[in-house]
């Protein structure tokens, strides 16, 4: 396998392609991707700004406080804050050369205008490919919540425990219609490493997800046919069993977390890790498509008894990956300090405002990421004592009773009452302190997690 080439310092004559189970820049070299994924950014997530509940539930209450101007010009300070060219600049300093960026279709397609395509929503997307194309940097465009919600969780901003996006054909022809206008804007474009169709898909029956993905690469397809297509397996990304023959200059893309380094299994090995990516990975080396593991990466309890063992899993991994030729992107970027290779300090206005909220949500279980999925034992137990009990036989997809109760009883019941008290936390503040809070996530009033960007820079 050739070794990693540093970022071209000129622009590439064409996109990025794949050749076999090779990925091949516009200059004909071979390469090896390393990067991570912009989570939270334009598409927010829970744990990682410290809202509860999903993002538009989130926008809603906090619009309700503020006011119409004030909310849009807050959210429109923090998309502008949280990542910008100081953010590219670093990425491609240290020797990064992809990104992911995450996007909900709001952006493009709200829903009090579903026919339509919102030009405007765009415009930090295009400031993010542009600076970090002028550092190096290429982007992969995911489509990391649709309408409905393409799995059971908070991050395809469901505020259910239900996909509802696979039996409504409206919200088929609506994602047809945002990935055709996405790839008529980037067509051409060399920076942008290709389209990354559906995040994490979760279809229970696994009778959609094949002809939908078949649908929506044609289309593509019929619109830019240069650019890579990234297509993520089902169930949150581990099945790939709907494909038969790969698809041309089409990626099929892996998650590989591990469990324990989630905090979801106190079994850990790296024969246990190698033994998931070789599962998960089977198809790609099959079919001799390119190897890329799109999301993986440990949660850091900030208490050094726990975080030496998760950075050996990442470790583990990364060796994993360099033995494979495996191309990667980690999640993530930045957040609050939980898994972002940058942090908002603990010292910033957002954090003084919201960590002991934060630790409530967190002593709450209200989020499913890093969180125990117990909370407050005394009222969780008894109802998962109470479905076990009565239905021994019960299963459901995805994960599990146990995640099925904690998601309804937790990332639902407590989350969005939560979410309500997060946005009174914003009730009569001026722009200057609201612009304050926003800045928190510049990367200016940042700080680098330099153990995990050492390990990364290593990978």
């Amino acid at each position: 396998m050739a070794d990693v080439v540093p970022a071209p310092t000129e622009v590439p004559p064409a996109p990025l392609r794949t050749d076999g189970a090779r990925f091949v820049d516009g200059f004909g070299r071979e390469r090896r991707l390393r990067g991570t994924c912009i989570g939270g950014w334009l598409n927010m997530e829970n744990f990682i700004t410290g809202y509860a509940a999903n993002e538009s539930f989130m926008r809603a209450e906090v619009r309700k406080v503020l006011g119409d101007e004030p909310a849009d010009r807050f959210f429109e300070r923090l998309l502008t804050s949280f990542f910008g060219e100081d953010d590219a600049r670093f990425l491609g300093e240290n020797g990064f050369d992809v990104v992911r960026i995450p996007l909900n279709y709001h952006h493009l397609n709200p829903d009090d205008r579903p026919d339509e395509i919102a030009a405007e929503g765009f415009r930090h997307l295009d400031r993010a490919i542009e600076a970090l194309g002028r550092h190096g940097v290429y982007s992969i465009i995911d489509l990391h919540a649709l309408p409905g919600g393409q799995n059971q969780h908070w991050h395809s901003d469901n505020p259910t425990h239900i996909a509802g996006f696979w039996g409504q054909a409206s919200f088929h022809d609506r994602v047809e219609r945002i990935w055709r206008a996405i790839a008529e804007h980037y067509r051409g474009n060399v920076w942008v490493a290709g389209y990354n169709l559906m995040n994490e898909p979760a279809d229970e029956s696994g009778a959609a997800v094949g002809p939908v993905y078949d649908r929506l690469l044609r289309a593509v397809r019929e619109v830019d046919p240069d650019h890579i297509v990234y297509l993520d397996g089902n169930t949150y990304s581990t099945d790939f069993s709907m494909f038969d023959e790969p698809a041309p200059n089409t990626v099929y893309t892996l998650h590989d977390y591990v469990a324990a380094g989630l905090g979801r299994s106190p079994e850990y090995s790296k024969q246990i890790a190698l033994d998931k990516f070789l599962d998960r990975s089977a198809y790609a080396r099959r079919t001799g498509t390119p190897l890329l593991v799109g999301e993986f990466a440990p949660i850091y309890d900030n208490d050094e008894r726990v975080d030496a063992g998760r950075r050996q899993m990442l470790d583990d991994q990364l060796d994993i990956y360099r033995e494979h030729g495996v191309s990667w992107t980690s999640w993530m970027y930045k957040d609050l300090g939980r898994q972002g290779i940058v942090n908002a300090r603990r010292e910033s206005a957002y954090r003084a405002r919201f960590d002991a909220f934060v630790a409530k949500k967190n002593r709450l279980a209200a989020d499913q990421w890093g969180s125990d999925g117990v909370g407050v034992r005394e009222a969780t137990q008894p109802i998962q004592d109470l479905v076990a009990r009565e239905f021994p036989d019960f299963d459901p997809y995805p994960w599990g009773r146990f995640d099925w109760v904690r998601t309804l009883v937790l990332n639902i019941t407590i989350s969005q009452p939560l979410a309500v008290e997060y946005a009174g936390l914003l009730r009569g503040l001026g722009a200057e302190e609201l612009d304050a809070l926003a800045d928190s996530f510049s990367f200016a009033q940042c700080e680098v997690r330099e153990s995990l960007l050492d390990q990364l820079r290593r990978g």
